[in-house]
């Protein structure tokens, strides 16, 4: 049975107090990317009770994705965007969650990103990754970003790590292994680099900023 709205919101108030709620839940978080990284994030976020999801992938759920992303066997071939929607609302059916199937490029970022408090970068290709993270810094100065480098491979767990690049600029991972160089991306690292992202916009939300 699902719960009502108060009793979900009731819930939330018990596990980490009204004032936490009241700032996680007035949030907009935007994940751009919604593969191993973002898909991992965003049920984080929707558990901790965030009140607005801004989800944005243009890809489709492959048979290959299964081991590190949050999707289902059943939704091959589906949108990730209304994949990970329909995931999130069965999680936390009270967010707010609004998809966009779409790339992300120079043109349109600004425009789709303008409404988020919070930016989470959560893409796979290098290049599109530097283009969000330079965009957001030069164009969107008043929203926090959160971006991970380096989570690939068989490497400890304790070299990811959290880091305050600028006053509104973190960056999660180890910063150095590459998909490339390794055998490539296993899930439990993916899923430690996006506990750190979802983590960070939670502090930043609680006025917990790193030194």
């Amino acid at each position: 049975m699902i719960p009502t709205k108060e009793e979900w919101m009731d819930a939330l108030i018990a596990r980490h107090g009204s004032k936490l709620h009241e700032l996680f839940s007035a949030a907009t978080v935007a994940v751009c990317g919604l593969g191993g990284l973002g898909s991992n994030i965003a049920i984080s976020l929707a558990r901790a009770g965030i009140g607005k999801l801004l989800l944005i992938d243009f890809d489709c759920v492959d048979i290959s994705n299964l081991h590190r992303q949050q999707y289902k066997a059943s939704q091959i071939g589906q949108c990730k965007t209304d994949a990970l929607a329909e995931n999130l609302l069965e999680i936390a059916p009270y967010t707010d969650i609004k998809t966009v199937t779409v790339k992300l490029t120079e043109d349109n970022f600004a425009e789709l990103l303008k409404d988020a408090d919070i930016i989470c970068e959560a893409l796979d290709n290098a290049e599109a990754k530097a283009m969000l993270v330079n965009g957001v810094l030069e164009q969107l100065p008043a929203c926090f970003l959160v971006a991970a480098s380096g989570m690939a491979g068989m490497d400890t767990p304790n070299t990811i790590k959290t880091r305050k690049i600028g006053k509104r600029f973190y960056l999660c991972g180890d910063e150095v292994s590459d998909v490339e160089g390794t055998i490539g991306l296993v899930a439990p690292r993916v899923m430690l680099c996006a506990a750190h992202q979802a983590q960070t916009i939670l502090r930043i939300l609680a006025g917990k900023y790193e030194e």
